[in-house]
């Protein structure tokens, strides 16, 4: 028995250091952090099987995970890029320009859509890109735009074929409280945010079933976390997200593969510039009616405006994440479901879906200091004796 027992735990303990020396060398291949992670808890699982159990039980269970992890990292490994068609929508700045130029450096085949291709952003991109790069003019919102544009690669890619669509385009909206916003404010952003994506969607996938490739969603953390002042923004981003999650589940018998990316907050130019600011904040102004006006106070709109201040102190200036977990969902055997790129936007997501409601609100108020101010009516020292 003895013999039997010293035999079989070499054998494991020998499986057990191939398996190791496997995965170790695939993450070499991979540095990925979740892979790291995964390496780190597979090695304390197998000081607590040894510890636990008997030398024979403690290995045998740590060669099955080694074994899992093996099968893990082996659907993590990217395809050849092989310049592969992209196609990427909002490409005139923030994440849509970054990631058309980083997958233009990977060798790519992309097809930037811009809103404005004679804007700066859409030159910049010719200018410093390759020859494997195309600008388009595509206004989301815009179906004759859309079905030009899928004239075009189709003209381009002819047999190779289009791999992945990039639904990036979106817009922010002015943060105030839901009950201010304009319904026109509304509807712009769900024509951009949910709506384009859709037709975008629609009009490409017979070029991903042909290909089986992939459909790659940009929404938002604030689209899984409620977020004061974001009733318009966070709508249609839950709205893509559920989109998303339909899709993958419909799309999985033709070999499609979605994912869905939930950025935390990073630095782009998704919030509009002072012009833009300036015109929304009008637009607000001119549509209270007389009771919200005197309920809500102009002073109280007009601070509003600090939430600039906060996004841009608040917001991580390296959108690299985001571009990697991109890439990962268009170049991997096996892409994930829904990306969380950024600090604690995971953490986030997971408070706001599993925490009492008491717990999340208390904490997700006192971690946003710009949504203190008070309407006029609040604030009025009779209000109390009032309501009492």
């Amino acid at each position: 028995m003895g013999t039997f027992f010293s035999e079989t735990g070499w054998l494991c303990l020998t499986v057990t250091a191939v398996l190791g020396a496997v995965i170790l060398c695939k993450l070499k291949k991979n540095h990925r952090q979740e892979g790291r992670k995964m390496v780190c808890l597979a090695g304390l699982w197998g000081g607590a099987c040894l510890l636990s159990l008997s030398l024979f039980w403690g290995l045998i269970l740590f060669s099955l995970s080694c074994f899992l992890m093996y099968a893990y990292f082996s659907g993590q490994e990217f395809l050849p890029v092989d310049q592969k068609a992209v196609l990427i929508t909002g490409g005139d700045s923030g994440i849509g320009h970054a990631l058309s130029k980083y997958l233009d450096k990977l060798g790519f085949t992309v097809f930037a859509g811009v809103l404005d291709e004679k804007g700066s952003g859409a030159e910049e991109l010719r200018r410093t890109c390759s020859k494997h790069l195309s600008v388009l003019q595509l206004d989301i919102t815009n179906s004759q735009q859309i079905r030009d544009a899928h004239s075009k690669v189709m003209e381009k890619v002819q047999n190779r074929g289009l791999w992945a669509v990039v639904n990036n385009a979106g817009i922010l909206g002015f943060p105030i409280d839901g009950e201010l916003i304009p319904m026109t404010q509304y509807k712009r952003c769900m024509a951009v945010n949910f709506f384009g994506a859709v037709e975008v969607t629609k009009a490409f996938l017979p070029l991903l079933r042909k290909s089986k490739g992939r459909l790659v969603n940009i929404s938002s953390m604030a689209g899984g976390v409620p977020m004061e002042k974001m009733a318009a923004y966070s709508s249609t981003k839950a709205a893509l997200t559920m989109f998303s999650a339909v899709m993958r589940k419909e799309l999985s018998k033709w070999g499609v593969k979605v994912s869905v990316i939930q950025p935390g907050s990073f630095q782009t130019n998704i919030a509009g510039t002072s012009d833009l600011w300036d015109k929304l904040e009008k637009n607000i102004l001119d549509d209270l009616t007389p009771n919200l006006q005197e309920d809500y106070g102009q002073d109280y709109i007009l601070k509003q405006r600090s939430f600039l201040k906060f996004m841009s102190n608040s917001s991580e200036p390296d959108i690299s994440p985001v571009l990697l977990d991109v890439q990962h969902a268009i170049s991997a055997k096996s892409p994930y479901a829904f990306y969380t790129p950024g600090k604690m936007s995971f953490l986030w997501l997971c408070f706001a879906s599993f925490s009492p409601t008491v717990l999340f609100d208390y904490f997700s108020k006192s971690s946003h200091s710009f949504t203190r101010g008070m309407p006029r009516a609040l604030s009025k020292a009779n209000w109390k004796n009032e309501a009492m």
